[in-house]
């Protein structure tokens, strides 16, 4: 009796645990595309086309590469090898002469969405189950991962370079420099609020209240 409730209590942690990593990574990804969507907004058009050398790449191939890999990488994501038959990688950094600003973001979002579409119906036992991108086998976790890590190297790029074109125009989108007691201070006055948010939106709320006047 003992060993089988130790069992049973054994399962429910590592369900518990689960549902927490799938919650997490879901929460994660939105808040990255977030982050991403703030340096965006602060841009303007020809600014997403901008390239700083010869090897860089825009803002606008960066948004294009990563939908391509969401595309490649999502769909069919539990049955299907995440590397597509049908994917051009290579053209995912090349810009069509007529693509506007509106076609990169409306690009981006469609990949964003097959993100969370493949994403949202996993239950705990699908994190077990055996992936393949390029043929390399993956658990659902160490896809997901891969994943995570890729898009978050990608977005730090975007806002390096939007940071970089905005100048002392940008808005901050994280602690600002010599801020860093204020948002301590911060944080301790509004505990029960920030409790549900992720850091990035409470950094946020904490720049935007700061620029408006507010003593936060």
């Amino acid at each position: 009796m003992w060993n089988s409730s130790v069992h049973s209590n054994s399962n429910m942690m590592n369900e518990s645990l689960a549902t927490h990593y799938l919650e997490d990574s879901i929460a994660s990804l939105r808040a990255y595309k977030k982050l991403a969507e703030k340096a965006l907004d602060q841009l303007r058009e020809d600014q997403f086309f901008i390239t700083l050398d010869e090897e860089g790449n825009s803002i606008a191939v960066i948004m294009k590469h990563m939908a391509g890999n969401m595309f490649s990488r999502w769909t069919d994501f539990l049955t299907t090898d995440g590397e597509k038959p049908d994917r051009h990688r290579d053209l995912e950094f090349v810009i069509e002469p007529r693509t506007g600003k509106e076609d990169c973001i409306a690009y981006w979002e469609k990949g964003w969405q097959r993100v969370f579409e493949a994403l949202e119906p996993l239950v705990p036992d699908d994190l077990e189950r055996a992936v393949l991108i390029r043929g390399q086998e993956h658990t659902v976790i160490q896809a997901i991962n891969r994943q995570l890590m890729h898009y978050a190297n990608h977005i730090g790029q975007i806002i390096f370079l939007a940071k970089h074109f905005c100048s002392s125009e940008w808005i901050s989108l994280s602690i600002p420099r010599n801020k860093s007691l204020a948002f301590d201070k911060f944080l301790e006055q509004r505990t029960a609020e920030v409790a549900s948010e992720h850091r990035f939106d409470a950094a946020a709320r904490f720049v935007d209240e700061s620029s408006s006047g507010s003593d936060g």
